[in-house]
């Protein structure tokens, strides 16, 4: 059984000025696009080392087996590597459609079972430097991705830095990735808290990582649930959780996916249940339009 572990307040009160959901709109035109957007979901941890790149890996690629068109932004510009973790070696990134002459669609990699990966780059700290007609070329590379993509996920970095948080806001959900460590757990709540404080609506779905039972996981979800319903007046919902399973690490070491290397493993039956959940709660969110990329990225550069 996993060890009971008190969370109090003060486990949350890292607090982030630069966290600010507010959109900073360029001078240029905004371009709107009509209809419905994919939908875009965030992928996140407190604490590094929790699988969370793993998990976004296991999940888009589950996500395709059900006959979904999956495109996943690796946005930690400084330790990317999603990449790695499938044995994908791109040959350009974000970067150049920033500051080259590369459009979007021709720096994504295919990775597994069809998904699309957009490559990062540390060098995009130059992103703060972008003129006006730069953010509208990738305002507008992002929106047409609209007409074939169901999920646009992105695997954020660690922690609760001023790039991680804007992509929270600007995703229409957000996974709050957890293992059962004491650390790892308040670290969920920091973030979950931040969130919240932000854009108290906000979707937000907790995934516990490498426990033993079942019924581990559950303690640990509803150890984060209470503290975030008795603090912030919140709920937050249960994704699942993924047993641990040294296939996974077999599967880490050969530059392999565990549903594609052990598609038997415990693991793997875990996170197509997981991906089959994530469908069939489709309904229960509404889409938005192609303005969500203008926040998205413009809330990003600023």
């Amino acid at each position: 059984m996993t060890a009971s572990y008190r969370l109090t307040n003060a486990a949350g009160t890292a607090e982030s000025k630069s966290g600010s959901s507010r959109i900073a709109h360029s001078k240029g035109a905004v371009l709107k696009v009509e209809g419905q957007g994919p939908k875009i979901v965030a992928v996140t941890s407190g604490k590094g080392g929790v699988g969370k790149t793993n998990v976004v890996a296991n999940l888009s690629v589950c996500l395709s087996e059900l006959g979904k068109k999956v495109v996943v932004l690796d946005a930690d510009f400084g330790l990317a590597n999603l990449d790695v973790l499938m044995g994908l070696t791109p040959r350009y990134h974000l970067g150049h459609v920033l500051f080259g002459n590369k459009l979007l669609a021709e720096i994504m990699v295919q990775g597994p079972q069809g998904i699309r990966i957009i490559p990062a780059s540390s060098g995009l700290q130059r992103m703060s430097e972008l003129t006006v007609a730069q953010r509208n070329h990738l305002i507008e590379s992002f929106t047409n991705l609209d007409s074939d993509t169901d999920y646009f996920i992105i695997d954020t970095a660690a922690g609760i830095s001023r790039n991680v948080i804007h992509f929270l806001l600007a995703a229409q959900e957000v996974i709050v990735v957890s293992a059962p460590e004491p650390t790892a757990i308040v670290d969920a709540y920091a973030v979950i808290k931040i969130i919240l404080a932000e854009d108290h609506d906000k979707s937000i779905q907790v995934l516990i990582n490498s426990v033993e039972r079942a019924e581990d996981a559950q303690e640990v979800f509803c150890q984060i649930n209470s503290v975030v319903k008795r603090f912030l007046n919140r709920e937050v919902g249960y994704l699942g959780h993924i047993e641990r399973d040294s296939h996974v690490l077999q599967a880490v070491r050969s530059q392999m996916l565990v549903t594609h290397r052990f598609p038997n493993a415990m693991a793997s039956r875990s996170f197509r249940n997981m991906a089959r959940r994530m469908v069939q709660q489709e309904n229960s969110t509404h889409p938005v339009d192609g303005l969500v990329w203008e926040k998205l990225l413009n809330d990003w550069v600023n």
